[in-house]
């Protein structure tokens, strides 16, 4: 009799599998438009930006009795977006940004504490969400410094393609064709990951391409400042009491993601000297 439950590495194989499988042909198209520098690139932006988070968040998700931490670290993915983009890619974000940036996290935090769902037991799955935000922020600056002549659609399908290559192979030596497919709750399993790995993984990836390229990496990276808000709604639908910690804290968040991307005024920009111009 096969196992009709799912390992963390099983769950994150098939979503990675499932949404590179249904890009092997729009991938096919792509290549031949791809150099091989470029090709490289894009695998390494498709390791740090699908593969290895998924299986680190499949583990400490799966651990982890409290979802709230998960939220929390996750949301650091601007800040390692900043110190990456500035320690390795020599980039200089502008002071009000990083204010902005940590003002939002704060927000965040502020929360989670007041919704009393901060747990700190097993802080060592904990670490492997940190891990994961690391991996998010190095994928972020890779794809906007070097493969901004490239498609949303490009990158995202060859990437999650070679991606499915790994995850058939730990499938294969996990065991996989094993499983009891007859068990209702194995084929309910599957088909949500599966799911996932299509929404969550393949579109979720073209659009967040898609963002980095039009409004830049950091911009991009403040989508995972809106869950909060996300959340909230669905507990107002599920008429779920709204405290008035809460609404300050979406409202703190907000504002730091307006700081983070706020235009400077003319005002504001350095005028050169007369008799310079």
């Amino acid at each position: 009799m096969g196992k009709t439950t799912l390992t963390a590495a099983e769950i994150a194989a098939i979503r990675i599998f499932s949404a590179g499988i249904i890009f092997v042909p729009t991938a096919i198209y792509h290549l031949r438009k791809i150099s091989g520098k470029k090709l490289w690139i894009i695998i390494i932006a498709g390791f740090f930006g699908n593969l290895l988070p998924a299986f680190l968040f499949a583990e400490a998700v799966i651990k982890l009795d409290e979802s709230a931490i998960v939220g929390i670290l996750n949301s650091l993915t601007p800040i390692f977006v900043a110190i990456l983009g500035t320690i390795f890619f020599k980039d200089k974000i502008e002071r009000r940004k990083i204010v902005g940036i940590i003002i939002g996290f704060v927000g965040l935090c502020l929360l989670t504490l007041a919704k009393g769902d901060v747990s700190l037991d097993n802080l060592g799955y904990a670490s492997l969400v940190l891990l994961a935000t690391i991996s998010y922020g190095l994928n972020v600056n890779i794809v906007s410094h070097y493969l901004s002549d490239k498609t949303p659609m490009q990158v995202s399908s060859v990437s999650l393609a070679f991606m499915a290559i790994p995850c058939a192979v730990i499938l294969y030596n996990a065991g996989f064709l094993d499983l009891d497919f007859s068990s209702p709750s194995l084929q309910l399993s599957l088909f949500a990951t599966v799911l996932l790995g299509i929404v969550g993984s393949s579109i979720a990836t073209v659009l967040f391409y898609f963002l980095v390229q039009k409004a830049g990496g950091l911009f991009a990276s403040l989508v995972t400042y809106g869950i909060p808000f996300v959340a909230v709604m669905w507990g107002v639908i599920d008429h779920e009491e709204v405290r008035p910690l809460e609404v300050v804290s979406l409202g703190i968040i907000l504002f730091g993601v307006y700081l983070a991307n706020r235009k400077k005024k003319e005002s504001e920009v350095p005028q050169a000297p007369k008799g310079e111009e």
